[in-house]
């Protein structure tokens, strides 16, 4: 297979990274990152930019009020946010809450929220974990009775800001999605290594909500929306990998230590040489997720499992070594590291935990190799 973007959506990628440069500097992020308890957990403006220009709607049919472009669209977008660790809820609605809405929706789900997605009017956010380890049916104790919803889910990505939520709850014999608006719910923030993505514990007590899907497949399309995420998100890890190792390289090339530069030294050169080549690995199955997920090929829930597992691995090593290499100065705030290891650590878990999306790889080469 032979793939690669169009020149368009190359020019794309180059005008979105021309914006963030000038919206989402690191000064932007940090603003965000050292907000006070309690005011808003992302950056408002750069929100109120990236939806003036078509981004949230980039993929959602023009019926909807999108812009009706398409997946590969979406993740160049991807990459460049995550080169920009761009502080708002971009993943949670777009990624997941759109995604479902997208594959589960009714028309009249979609009339309600996919305008308003794209209009930047409404913050979506997708709710299944309720606690430590990875989601299970059995283990579930929210419950969806086909008209309200009780129980409580945490952590949930951006769910401290979001307008609605589209929770995995049981219903009956089995798991269902269920779409709630957020208006009379009660939250509690929950801190992270990460404020940039704010994070919240969500109560709901008996929250009126509307069946997402037929009953009893929640647990089916909860793990096809985690499939399309999964190569969203690894786009965007991508993107924050290779601003590391831009990073990297840039400060061996200037940093001088014995009259030459740090850059020169074998052990240095090493560090680079690994972020390079996981970066680039993680690239090459990010491009296969992108195939599969804008052609819709079966190979897609493996496709989403080697580009998850590639990108959190290439992100954890970049910003690892990005530190590494700036040595002492590294570890301090004034220097931009730790924002990009802060985020690369938080989406290694937005939508599982690394271990759980190499089971999934197993697992799904196993299939394919018995069939």
């Amino acid at each position: 297979m032979n793939f690669d973007f169009s020149d368009d959506q190359k020019s794309l990628k180059d005008q979105a990274r021309k914006v963030l440069t000038d919206k989402s500097s690191t000064k932007a992020v940090r603003a965000v990152l050292g907000r006070k308890t309690g005011t808003t957990s992302y950056d408002t403006a750069l929100w109120k930019a990236v939806a003036e220009l078509g981004w949230l709607g980039i993929a959602i049919p023009e019926e909807y009020g999108g812009v009706g472009l398409g997946r590969l669209e979406l993740c160049v977008l991807a990459e460049e946010l995550g080169r920009a660790v761009a502080p708002i809820p971009f993943a949670s609605t777009v990624y997941f809450a759109t995604e479902a809405l997208l594959l589960a929706g009714s028309d009249a789900q979609k009339q309600k929220w996919l305008p308003k997605i794209a209009s930047g009017e409404a913050i979506g956010c997708f709710a299944l974990s309720e606690g430590p380890g990875a989601p299970k049916p059995e283990a579930m104790t929210t419950t969806f009775d086909g008209a309200a919803l009780t129980g409580a889910k945490i952590p949930v990505t951006d769910g401290d800001i979001a307008h609605f939520a589209i929770v995995l709850a049981k219903e009956g014999g089995g798991a269902s999605l269920a779409i709630a608006e957020l208006g009379g719910v009660t939250r509690s923030e929950v801190k992270t290594l990460d404020p940039t993505r704010g994070h919240a514990k969500i109560e709901f007590a008996k929250t009126k909500a509307e069946r997402l899907g037929k009953a009893g497949e929640g647990w089916e399309l909860a793990e096809q929306v985690l499939d399309r995420a999964a190569v969203l998100l690894a786009f965007e890890q991508v993107g924050g990998a290779q601003a590391c190792l831009d990073m990297a390289v840039d400060y061996a090339k200037n940093r001088y230590a014995f009259s030459r530069q740090i850059g020169s030294f074998q052990a240095i050169k090493h560090k680079l040489a690994d972020m390079y080549v996981a970066t680039e690995v993680a690239r090459s199955n990010a491009y296969y997720g992108a195939w599969a997920l804008s052609t819709e090929a079966p190979e897609l829930p493996l496709a989403a499992a080697a580009a998850r597992v590639a990108a959190c691995d290439a992100y954890h090593l970049a910003a690892k070594e990005n530190i590494q290499t700036h040595g002492g100065m590294g570890f301090t705030w004034e220097v931009d590291c730790h924002l990009f290891y802060r985020r690369a650590k938080l989406l290694a878990v937005q939508a599982g935990s690394p271990g759980v999306w190499k089971e999934k790889l197993v697992r799904r080469l196993e299939l394919k190799n018995a069939a």
